[in-house]
């Protein structure tokens, strides 16, 4: 039998797991919704009509037509067009992909380095906790978007650039949360037993500690993701996010603001519903895992 075969045991709790977060109608439609984001955003660049950010297949006298308009070689504008001629339907697949790209890799960057971070501190005790709790005491404390609108004006624009400032400004979420659920992991039996085993601290933390700790882990890294997708989209909407050649999500909703007082509603709109929409069935599909994994805390 292959070492990668899953075991009936296996197969049976993830049985479990998906009847008991069927249950919730809610939560099944947020994750159809988000595998719908996930598959247009992995294959824009093969289902989007045009590249938005090709200038060769832009054409200025294209620019602000209505939503089912037509350009002048046929090609169809389901959402219409922006103030450059950029098909919003096209422009939309593509900044879904750059803000899920920025949210997922600052998430999990950051869930990463708060984890061990917080894994360090329960572990360790003492002064080296009380340090390290001080250092995520004074980050939590600032304002998430003041922190990235300041690292942002040191590092500069680019995806690169600001994958770094939501790292810097998450981590510390995460380190509150291992730390805390690693304390009280840290006084059950199996912790005692390897104490008394003497296993090397590294083995502790990593194969008995940490598995422990992954489902509330879970729950709160689907949250800053939503997070770190709204916080992008902040960031790129005040101009200190993304530069205009990379799409995202929050420069659409920028760049389509200034048209709505003449009507030209839908520059924006569209866009600020491809956004709601992400966030909201990331958030959804989180709070049904936190019932799921952890069912006291559901009401």
């Amino acid at each position: 039998m292959s070492a990668t075969t899953a075991t009936p045991e296996t197969e049976s709790r993830w049985r479990a797991f998906a009847k008991e977060y069927a249950k919730a109608p809610g939560a099944i439609v947020a994750l159809a919704v988000l595998a719908v984001i996930l598959f247009v955003a992995a294959a824009a660049p093969l289902i989007s009509p045009q590249n938005p950010y090709d200038l060769r297949q832009l054409d200025i006298m294209d620019n602000l037509q209505p939503p089912g308009a037509r350009s002048f070689s046929g090609m169809l504008f389901a959402l219409g067009t922006d103030g450059q001629g950029r098909d919003i339907l096209s422009a939309i697949f593509y900044g879904l992909r750059t803000s899920l790209i920025v949210g997922v890799a600052s998430g999990v960057l950051a869930l990463m380095i708060g984890s061990v971070v917080g894994l360090v501190a329960a572990q360790a005790g003492g002064g080296v906790d009380a340090l390290i709790m001080r250092v995520v005491d004074l980050q939590l404390g600032l304002p998430p978007i003041l922190v990235a609108l300041v690292l942002l004006v040191v590092l500069g624009n680019g995806a690169d650039k600001i994958i770094i400032a939501l790292v810097i400004v998450q981590w510390a979420f995460f380190a509150r949360t291992v730390r805390g659920v690693a304390l009280v992991e840290n006084a059950r039996d199996y912790m005692e037993a390897a104490r008394c085993l003497r296993l090397p601290r590294a083995r502790m933390l990593f194969t008995h500690l940490l598995p422990n700790c992954m489902p509330t882990l879970l729950v709160v890294g689907t949250v800053q993701v939503a997070s770190a997708i709204s916080l992008e989209a902040t960031l790129s909407f005040l101009g200190l996010g993304l530069p205009p050649t990379e799409p995202s999500l929050g420069l659409l909703i920028a760049n389509g603001f200034r048209y709505m007082m003449s009507g030209n509603w839908w520059v924006s709109v569209f866009p600020g519903l491809a956004l709601l929409a992400t966030i909201m069935s990331i958030n959804v599909i989180g709070d049904r895992l936190r019932d799921v994994l952890n069912p006291r805390l559901r009401h």
